[in-house]
């Protein structure tokens, strides 16, 4: 599943997960993402292990998260190390627009989390903008031709803000720039907070009325 994101987002056709579960890289990419290929790139061949952990249905990981590795033995001059848990059945609980969804899944998740460790970027501090990671991966769903996402903040839905519906729905929203125009169009994604989780995190979301 993931391998297959990640060939539609990298245009690799060949990229694959071995039988050890190494990441291989394609060759002679078809359209795809330049940087998410440079990206992966950078993580493979550089210095610093990335583990990726299957975390799904875990209620403390919301889509994806990066952590500090630690190696078991205390190994000299042993290189960084990071895990990236990925729990794939919080992104079968996103709907909403077809266009959006395909700018929001496991794949682009786990290239959020490289960017933070590959760039040391930062996700945002303030509602109402991407952030310097996401502004990252918004220029890999540009060369992908998809929306872009507005915001690195999701927000409560205006349905179940103060309500005492025990579905607690939040919204996230993209936005891709329309030819001949130039006006911008808004997909928007929608999920059960509940089940996905994150909403007890401050930094995860904000409350607008």
């Amino acid at each position: 599943e993931l391998a297959s994101k990640l060939r539609k987002i990298t245009g690799w056709s060949d990229l694959k997960f071995d039988l050890t579960g190494a990441l291989r890289l394609g060759t002679n990419p078809v359209n795809g993402s330049k940087k998410a290929r440079e990206l992966l790139s950078r993580v493979v061949m550089g210095g610093t292990a990335v583990v990726l952990e299957d975390a799904s249905k875990r209620a403390d990981v919301a889509f994806c998260q990066v952590l500090p590795g630690r190696w078991k033995a205390n190994v000299p001059d042993s290189r960084p190390a990071f895990v990236v848990r990925i729990d794939f059945a919080d992104f079968e609980n996103v709907m909403g627009d077809a266009r959006a969804l395909h700018a929001f899944d496991a794949g682009w998740g786990l290239l959020h989390e490289l960017d933070h460790v590959v760039n040391n970027s930062l996700d945002a501090t303030c509602p109402g903008e991407p952030g310097e990671c996401e502004a990252h991966i918004n220029e890999m769903r540009h060369e992908c031709g998809l929306p872009q996402r507005a915001q690195y903040f999701y927000t409560y839905s205006p349905l179940t803000v103060d309500s005492a519906f025990i579905t607690r729905l939040v919204q996230l929203s993209f936005e891709q720039e329309e030819a001949p125009s130039r006006k911008k169009k808004r997909y928007l994604l929608v999920w059960d907070a509940n089940l996905v989780g994150g909403i007890t995190e401050g930094k995860k979301i904000a409350v607008l009325r």
